[in-house]
């Protein structure tokens, strides 16, 4: 069968032409680049990517197929997925699907065939850029233009797009714990890793009340992940800074936080957050440990940071990116709340920061 030309072009004219596989057509987002060797499945399933385009560093994806087990949520969040080279065959015990097939049924257009190393020099050397896939033969300008009137992710709240419609209740047989947890585009691996610690899990819409939480009376509260920009969430800020003040005022409730759950729990005690050049994103960000000066390998996935010129006086910075010293954690001085932008529920991996989860049952021990 002969392959469909495809071409990428970026917001500031550069062209990328390709073949493409999954769903022929046409599609638009921001360009960021992951630098995982494995979990292209995890990536794809993971809300936070979208309205995003994801470029693949390693330069053959799709050999060990799609399987039932590996999914982050119930569907491709991706707007598309740019890779060199696209497996036509896979080979794994547990696969039941190619990466091909599943990106058909999900109407997500790929694309391979491109050199993916200037592709990520140049988001690295320029930023992340909004882009075109497209198989129609219109003009590198006109794509352009397309490219330049699709959504900036800045001020863009993309929660609203990802959140549960209903809120559900994970049960936990002889539960020790009852943990609220906001799905702001929460990962299947994070609930899976609440249960084992014990916990029974109400999760939650997005836009659901403080009010709402406290009547659950919950041992802690959980924020979780999600896409788009922090800022532009102000009704989970404002949720969070009432949280905030029940903890002041009327009993300890811990709160934890993971990557975009950090973001918004610093804008709730005050902090800032911005844009970084082009993202955090891969299994392989070296990250210390404040307190113990050892070194964690984290898995990111994040376009927006905490500033940390920003921070408040009552919090404190526990996690320190090694690449660009940008923020990865923090914990308010006295009250049980404390968050990271990296994700130690990581899967595949690495699983270097697994003791988060015991940090937080034990908060809710104290309390």
């Amino acid at each position: 069968m002969q392959p469909t030309s495809a071409k990428l072009v970026l917001e500031n004219g550069s062209v990328y032409r390709g073949t493409a596989f999954g769903h022929i057509g046409e599609t638009t987002g921001e360009v960021v680049f992951n630098t995982s060797i494995t979990g292209y499945q995890e990536i794809l399933t993971d809300p936070s990517y979208a309205g995003q385009m994801v470029v693949m560093t390693y330069p053959l994806i799709g050999n060990y197929g799609i399987n039932p087990n590996d999914n982050e949520s119930v569907k491709i969040w991706a707007s598309a997925f740019i890779v060199h080279e696209v497996s036509r065959i896979h080979s794994n015990f547990e696969a039941s699907q190619s990466l091909d097939s599943v990106l058909k049924e999900a109407h997500v257009t790929g694309l391979a065939g491109i050199d993916t190393r200037r592709l990520v020099r140049e988001i690295r050397e320029k930023g992340a850029m909004r882009g075109v896939i497209s198989v129609v033969d219109e003009s590198d300008e006109q794509l352009r233009e397309k490219a330049l009137t699709s959504p900036e992710m800045s001020g863009r709240d993309l929660v609203k797009t990802v959140t549960i419609d209903q809120n559900y209740i994970l049960e936990k047989e002889d539960a020790r714990y009852h943990v609220a947890a906001f799905d702001f585009g929460i990962k299947t691996n994070i609930l899976r890793m609440l249960h084992e610690a014990g916990c029974k899990v109400t999760v939650l819409r997005a836009e659901t009340s403080a009010e709402e939480v406290i009547a659950l009376n919950p041992d802690g509260v959980f924020l979780s992940n999600g896409p788009g920009d922090p800022s532009a969430v102000g009704y989970a800020i404002e949720t969070i800074k009432k949280l905030v003040d029940h903890n002041r005022n009327t009993r300890p409730l811990p709160i934890f936080g993971i990557c975009l759950g950090h973001q918004l729990l610093s804008l709730a005690f005050g902090a800032e957050t911005y844009k970084l050049k082009f993202g955090h994103h891969g299994g392989n960000h070296p990250v210390k440990n404040l307190a113990s000066s050892q070194i964690e390998i984290t898995s990111q996935n994040h376009g927006f940071a905490v500033a940390i010129d920003s921070l408040p006086e009552e919090l404190e910075m526990t996690h320190l990116n090694l690449y660009d010293n940008t923020v990865e954690g923090v914990r308010h001085k006295t009250l049980p709340c404390f968050s990271v932008q990296y994700h130690p529920e990581a899967a595949p991996g690495p699983h270097d920061s697994h003791y988060l989860f015991d940090e937080f049952t034990s908060l809710m021990d104290l309390t």
